[in-house]
């Protein structure tokens, strides 16, 4: 073989190589743009929130006594200031002696 046929191989390998690499450097480029990676966010998120509901009503199917327990504790906590207040009053009026003065001054 002589020694130019030998370089315009290598230039032959050389460019294959080159176009191989811009080939994956667009690739690469293309998967980490922002449009790209939003969609592939939003398209998890749905996934997830599908399966996760799945799951979720499976789950109340099988065992409903535990999901209303759970229901019952997370009502009770996002109400607790009322109750606690209604709680309070309730015990003023049942363990005022004297019934004749209210608890507050206005009657």
């Amino acid at each position: 073989m002589k020694a130019v046929e030998q370089y315009r191989q290598a230039e032959a390998r050389a460019e294959e190589k080159k176009a191989q690499f811009m080939s994956s450097a667009h690739a690469a480029k293309a998967r980490i743009a922002p449009a790209r990676l939003k969609q592939d966010m939003k398209d998890k998120m749905v996934d997830g929130f599908s399966n996760g509901r799945a799951y979720v009503t499976k789950k109340a199917q099988e065992q409903p006594a535990a999901v209303g327990a759970a229901a019952a504790a997370l009502t009770i906590y996002l109400f607790r200031r009322p109750l606690s207040a209604l709680f309070k009053r309730t015990y003023v009026r049942i363990t005022n002696r004297n019934p004749d003065k209210a608890e507050t001054n206005d009657g």
